[in-house]
């Protein structure tokens, strides 16, 4: 499957040492951090690739606007270490990392996010397709970087299933399916600003968590209620994910939904 890209956009695979400085400083720009410090060094992406793994790059001209690192891993499975990209490019840019991971025989990709940033929960979980299926406290520890410094690290495992296009290329749904009742759901936890953080079905097959709107500004200009956000959905996520639960939704307003099979 080949998805449309914006006019002017080309995306490749980057194996020379120019182009991999390239996208290191594009992730250096991305994560604000100085260039003498990327978070991914060239060698290491140059010693990723020689390894077997791929590094793909999104290009306006010859300006990188978007990129992404993976590696094979065991048991037929990628891990996708890091990708980020500009408004409107992510989708081509997943979509390159599978075709590769589908290339080399693999059939499940998975990486981590931050699970407080709900634009890529939405782009991993509906956009995608993928299901959250792991919750790490505090994954990476402390990080000096401009985007996350002063937080703690939690990270959500995602897993996508490659063979299972699902909802790839199609436009994103403004709701998501059972989503109307959670409003009559009971509330089970109290957010930093006052509200309602989670509610839960009577039958106890569906969470729904509140994220914040906006948790990069808020840990620029309250870094200390962006942390009351953090330990309070990780309190909803961790209990729920050790019934069973997985993250398979979020909506246009900053709510996971979170959801169990029947046992029988």
């Amino acid at each position: 499957m080949t998805l449309d890209r914006p006019p002017g956009v080309s995306i490749r695979t980057v194996r020379d040492v120019a182009g991999l400085a390239a996208v290191a400083d594009y992730f250096s720009d991305v994560w604000q951090t100085p260039r003498t410090a990327p978070p991914y060094p060239a060698e290491v992406l140059h010693s990723l690739v020689h390894a077997g793994g791929a590094v793909h790059a999104a290009y306006v001209g010859t300006r990188p606007t978007g990129a992404s690192v993976a590696v094979f891993g065991p048991g037929g499975d990628t891990y996708s270490l890091v990708a980020a990209a500009e408004r409107g490019l992510g989708l081509a840019v997943k979509q390159a990392q599978r075709d590769w991971a589908l290339g080399v025989g693999a059939r499940t990709m998975r990486w981590t996010f931050d699970p407080l940033v709900g634009r890529n929960a939405r782009f991993n979980l509906v956009k995608l397709g993928a299901t959250g299926t792991e919750y790490l406290v505090d994954f990476y520890g402390p990080m000096a970087d401009g985007v996350n410094d002063g937080d703690e690290s939690d990270r959500v495992t995602v897993t996508w299933e490659l063979g299972e296009l699902g909802k790839l290329g199609e436009p994103s749904p403004p709701y998501e399916p059972g989503e109307g009742d959670r409003e009559t759901a009971p509330a089970t936890h109290t957010a930093p600003d006052g509200g309602t953080l989670a509610r839960r079905d009577p039958d106890g097959r569906r969470i729904w968590c509140r994220v914040p709107e906006d948790i990069v500004g808020l840990r620029a200009a309250d870094p200390d209620l962006a942390l009351r956000w953090r330990r309070a959905v990780r309190e909803v996520f961790v209990a729920a994910f050790a019934e069973g639960f997985t993250a398979t939704g979020m909506s246009r307003d900053g709510w996971y939904t979170l959801t169990r099979r029947a046992t029988a």
